[in-house]
């Protein structure tokens, strides 16, 4: 029997768009914002300071533990085991390579996560606990970014920094186990648009991965501001004696770097951090000022490579 003219043929199965699609259009404003931040434009005119290159590793160090402490505790988990591959992507050993390099052998006992980090690490740990499926933004966030544009930065670091050809502090950008990145970013992409989520998870997907973008930037601006400061200090030190600021307008100082003198509020500091559970920062007040302290010492000068790792995300999410 034919089907008469006017019925309705055989329903169609509804299909939601592409995880992918929905990342790359809903993320776009937080993707214009992040490449308009000072500190991105300002590495990309080459202006890049010594003196913040391991603070921003530390930054990307205690990221990245907490991004891969929640993608294994969640690799069986549904929304979520298709896109682990820890060979391939993991960074933390890397970092710790890398740290190793700027800090040394004791590089656990200086390494203080900063106030912005912070706040990234805490909402990492929220997803990976709560919402196992929203792990996914930030993981594709970075992941893929460090992917595009991280390789090209790795030569413009190592050029502008004067940073070892033989990839000593630049191992993060290292994936050793990805033979071809533009291959393993469709395979990626592929295994995240094949996951089984409705069109609402979809968006609470993308509304996270702006909030990592938004964390991301706040790191930004912490750097921008310690270095600042670190430029308000190296200009006061040229000033002859007479257009210096009078004592007792003057932050006080460790090392000749600016501390914070415990009084007042703390968190205007803007590397001060919060007790971490591990106790990291026990017995320090300002993490950022006892850091540019160490930063300052004798062939302890690096630049902003990591920063720049950092923005990497950022700056090529649509090259991908």
């Amino acid at each position: 029997m034919s089907q008469r003219e006017g019925s309705p043929g055989p329903q169609r199965r509804r299909t939601t768009p592409d995880l992918s699609e929905l990342l790359k259009e809903g993320t776009k404003e937080s993707h214009d914002r992040a490449e308009n931040t000072q500190f991105v434009k300002d590495f990309l005119k080459g202006n890049i300071r010594k003196e913040l290159f391991k603070l921003a590793t530390t930054a990307l160090y205690f990221t990245y533990s907490a991004l891969e402490e929640e993608i294994d505790r969640n690799k069986d988990h549904p929304a979520f085991a298709p896109l682990y591959f820890p060979m391939e992507l993991h960074r933390k050993k890397a970092l710790i390579r890398d740290m190793e390099y700027l800090y040394g052998e004791h590089w656990e006992e200086q390494a203080q996560c900063s106030e912005a980090t912070r706040k990234y690490v805490e909402r990492i740990h929220e997803v990976g606990q709560n919402e196992p499926e929203l792990l996914v933004a930030h993981a594709y966030t970075r992941y893929m970014g460090d992917l595009s544009g991280g390789q090209v930065l790795k030569k413009v670091a190592q050029r502008a920094l004067k940073l070892p050809s033989t990839g000593e502090g630049t191992q993060f950008y290292l994936f050793e186990n990805v033979d071809n990145a533009q291959q393993f970013k469709q395979l990626y992409r592929a295994r995240m648009n094949a996951l089984d989520l409705n069109l609402e998870t979809k968006e609470k997907i993308v509304e996270e991965a702006n909030k990592a973008f938004e964390f991301n930037m706040q790191v930004f601006n912490e750097l921008d501001q310690a270095g600042s400061l670190l430029a308000k200090e190296t200009l006061e030190d040229g000033l002859p004696a007479h257009d210096r600021l009078p004592a007792h307008s003057r932050l006080p100082t460790q090392d000749g770097l600016p501390v914070h003198d415990g009084k007042g509020d703390l968190r205007k500091c803007p590397y001060y951090a919060a007790q971490l559970d591990k106790g990291a920062l026990e017995g320090s007040s300002c993490p950022f000022g006892a850091a540019l302290a160490v930063l300052r010492r004798p062939g302890l000068q690096f630049l902003l490579a990591a920063s720049v790792a950092l923005a990497a995300g950022l700056l090529a999410w649509y090259s991908m």
